[in-house]
């Protein structure tokens, strides 16, 4: 049990790291708001998440309130959002902000129960890159050989957006990487992955607890709440991504990633590759146990001929908050874990070692 006064103290510091995360991450807006919170004398915010001060639980505070703006139930909070049209400052939306945490505080506590679902665009920089490594690797020499085609399968995939994520257009200091597309990642690389490597993907598979459906409105609202919302780059990204979506079919099925993967076996001809960003504090310690155990069995019955991967863009540290991801890859043959590269938890850019 904690001492009296001890939760409070702890939502407080719980806040102001995740108001430094938004800075450093370009959210001015969460940056303030996570601030004043924090620093709030009549404790709203900690009426609200209680002992809940995992970052998880604070994206999820904030992203129902984004939904409630979203959905124009609370206009005077919507003047300061500009996914909703706000022309108001939105460093002065603390008053307002606070006002909805007091007058919604039971609908915003159940909207913690749903972990967040950014399913963010930004993230395919890292994603692409060590997909690109493993095409390098999966073909008979460094010629312009033909690589393995890719079963492409995802955990925690949300929408599944980053499925398609072959099909965006990736900026660097070179040129640029991918077809023309309505997603546009700039300054996507600093140093390049092999993007001479030839990439097919032969399957786009997913899963996740409770997948969207960025053809219905309500789906697409939800991921909209999970972005920043003075973020207009991010917002844009976004809003392209659902148009790729309609274009590119992928499957995202209801499921949990261990059950998801239970099973799981190389293929002959094609390279297996499973993946995942920033969803592995999501998962409990015995999941995430059955999900490595998975990918392992796979990855010992690999061949040359039918290889495994796992790559991840993740935090260091999966239990805690993380700036700073990186992205590892584990291929089999071999199984050996590679760190690729790292970036900032949405993505761009990606820095290669």
């Amino acid at each position: 049990m904690r001492r009296a006064g001890s939760e409070g103290a702890e939502t407080r510091r719980a806040l102001l790291a995740q108001a430094r995360a938004s800075a450093q991450l370009g959210s001015p807006m969460y940056a303030e708001l996570l601030t004043r919170a924090a620093d709030d004398p009549g404790k709203v915010v900690t009426g609200v998440l209680g002992e809940r001060t995992e970052t998880g639980y604070i994206l999820g505070m904030l992203g129902t309130v984004h939904r409630l703006v979203l959905e124009g139930r609370v206009p005077e909070l919507a003047a300061h959002y500009p996914t909703a049209g706000g022309t108001e400052d939105p460093l002065q939306a603390w008053p307002a902000f606070r006002d909805v945490l007091a007058g919604h505080a039971a609908e915003i506590r159940d909207g913690l129960l749903d972990p967040p679902q950014t399913n963010e665009v930004g993230r395919s920089a890292p994603l692409v890159g060590g997909l690109l490594t493993i095409a390098d690797a999966c073909r008979p020499t460094r010629t312009p050989a033909p690589s393995l085609p890719v079963r492409l399968l995802e955990i925690g995939a949300s929408a599944g957006l980053n499925l398609r994520a072959d099909r965006f257009r990736f900026l660097h200091e070179s040129g640029a990487y991918g077809p023309e597309s309505p997603v546009v990642l700039p300054d996507a690389w600093r140093g390049l992955p092999p993007v001479g490597a030839p990439l097919a993907i032969a399957e786009r598979r997913g899963c996740d607890p409770n997948p969207l459906d960025t053809t219905s409105p309500a789906g697409r609202q939800r991921l909209l709440s999970y972005v920043w919302p003075d973020q207009a780059a991010r917002v844009a990204r976004l809003r392209a991504a659902f148009e790729v979506a309609a274009r590119v079919p992928a499957t995202v099925v209801k499921a949990g990633a261990a059950d998801f993967l239970d099973g799981l076996a190389p293929e002959q001809g094609v390279a297996t590759v499973v993946w995942h960003s920033t969803m592995r504090a999501y998962m409990s310690r015995d999941e995430a146990a059955r999900v490595d155990r998975s990918i392992e069995r796979a990855g010992a019955a690999a061949t040359p001929d039918a290889p495994v991967a796992h790559l991840s863009f993740e935090g260091r540290d999966a239990s805690r908050l993380n700036v700073l991801h990186v992205v590892t890859l584990r291929l089999w043959p071999g199984g050996e874990p590679v760190i690729l590269g790292e970036g900032p938890s949405h993505g761009l850019p990606t820095t290669w070692f």
